[in-house]
């Protein structure tokens, strides 16, 4: 079932419920007020009938007193203690015999449906005690066809049927008009969606109104969705064209050496280990290049993190010991408090901390000093090198995927332009934060900020 006839449906149930449920409140309230108000004035003419009556008159005076308050369809009588009438006058004598007569020691009402040939009709009875001498010695009963009610009743049925009616009417198409308002832009959507599933183009969808609900923040937020997957589509492209750019040249240069020693054979020894040792140098490449491919992939998928309490004095200590040792440099750790401890992946935390090392011992000469911080938010890792720094107008695209700021420099040290990039990732997967700071000719320093915090992170 769509969704636009379950809305219509839905709303049209709900006023027909609250429809019904008012109509019978006013259909009750109008058959007790009007009942009430026929009580009264029958209690209104017996009472005064029973101050005009005296002892001492006789049955035909009784009558002739009695006759001039009738009214259409009723009759008025005096009952006896045994129940048997004194009295009585009626203009409807068949409807009075039909009802039997009853003393009253007390004031009350009666309400009696009695059946007719051409249907039911009420008749209103109230009975009045006839006091003398503080003794009820008989009851003055006062019957009536309620015409009014009748009428008033059916007229009202009739009234509160066509206004159902016409609210079930009225609904349907203020539900179909409600449904079709609510559901355009989500069809929109759709079919958007539709054009996008058929053609693989990204589009948006077309806000024709500004209606400020919630309708148009969907809108909105499906259009932010467009161009961010648009973007991430753009950084594929450039991803995969960088990669095929930075692939092609070792592959150029493997291509071109194996063709020398297909056409020269291994006779000249000088010319054949040349070649294998350049298709050695690119193959390493590649492959270097295929694992930061890897890494990046791994970050940027936002693996979940197996995260804990590192003591990270020791861990920097015991990597330094093997990089210092690989790599014949000198890194200086510097600390203030030695029981420094951070809420991470220790693998991944590890490989942010050797690319800032890998980059510094690639591009400076002297001495890397690493400044471990403990402060109350946050704690930061420093890494600081003294060589050949990077100019201000590219500090903001260091972190760009295969940038380099010395491609020739780069292409020297084995570097892909990727580590940056692989380490901002790791820092966003721990709700962290890397930073670059560098001036040209004095060295760069590269800061990484870890929150202190147990709960999860983002990729969890």
């Amino acid at each position: 079932m769509k969704i636009t006839t379950k809305i219509n449906l839905i709303t049209t149930a709900w006023i027909l419920f609250m429809l019904l449920a008012v109509n019978a409140v006013v259909y009750f309230s109008f058959m007790k007020i009007t009942v009430n108000m026929e009580d009264g004035e029958l209690f209104q003419k017996a009472n005064y009938l029973i101050n005009e009556i005296n002892k001492e008159d006789s049955p035909a005076v009784i009558k002739e007193k009695l006759t001039p308050y009738l009214t259409n369809q009723s009759f008025i009588r005096i009952v006896q203690p045994n129940s048997k009438i004194v009295n009585q006058v009626t203009n409807a004598p068949k409807l009075a015999a039909k009802i039997k007569p009853q003393f009253a020691v007390e004031k009350g009402t009666q309400r009696q449906t009695i059946r007719q040939k051409h249907g039911e009709e009420q008749m209103a009875i109230v009975r009045v005690p006839i006091q003398s001498k503080g003794q009820v010695v008989g009851t003055l009963e006062f019957g009536e066809k309620l015409v009014g009610l009748e009428t008033g009743k059916e007229l009202l049925l009739s009234i509160l049927a066509f206004c159902t009616i016409l609210g079930a009417v009225l609904s349907l198409l203020g539900g179909r008009w409600l449904s079709n308002l609510i559901m355009k832009p989500i069809s929109n959507m759709i079919n958007t969606m539709e054009d996008i599933e058929q053609s693989g183009v990204p589009k948006k969808i077309i806000i024709q109104h500004e209606t400020k609900d919630e309708l148009q923040k969907l809108a909105v937020t499906f259009n932010r969705m467009i161009d961010k997957l648009e973007a991430n589509l753009e950084k594929q492209r450039q991803f995969i064209s960088d990669a095929s750019h930075e692939l092609k040249t070792p592959l150029t240069v493997i291509k071109s050496y194996a063709d020398l020693l297909l056409r020269r054979g291994l006779k000249n020894e000088v010319v054949a280990h040349d070649a294998i040792e350049s298709i050695h140098s690119e193959a390493t490449r590649i492959q270097k290049m295929t694992e930061r491919f890897l890494d990046l992939a791994d970050t940027e998928s936002r693996n979940h993190l197996e995260t804990k309490f590192i003591h990270l004095v020791s861990l920097c200590e015991n990597l330094f010991k093997q990089l210092k040792s690989a790599y014949k440099r000198e890194i200086n750790l510097h600390y203030e408090d030695p029981d420094i401890s951070v809420f991470a992946d220790e693998g991944k935390l590890k490989q942010a901390i050797i690319i800032l090392i890998d980059n510094a011992i690639k591009y400076s000469t002297d001495t890397i000093d690493v400044y471990l911080k403990d402060k109350e938010q946050l704690t930061s890792i420093t890494v600081k090198d003294y060589g050949i720094g990077i100019p201000a107008r590219e500090i903001e695209n260091v972190f760009e995927r295969f940038y380099r700021v010395d491609k020739a420099r780069s292409r020297e040290t084995g570097g892909t332009g990727l580590g940056l990039s692989i380490a901002k990732n790791i820092m966003k997967q721990h709700q962290g934060e890397i930073i670059v700071k560098s001036s040209e000719g004095v060295g760069t320093e590269v800061e990484l900020f870890l929150p202190k915090q147990k709960g999860k992170f983002l990729s969890d």
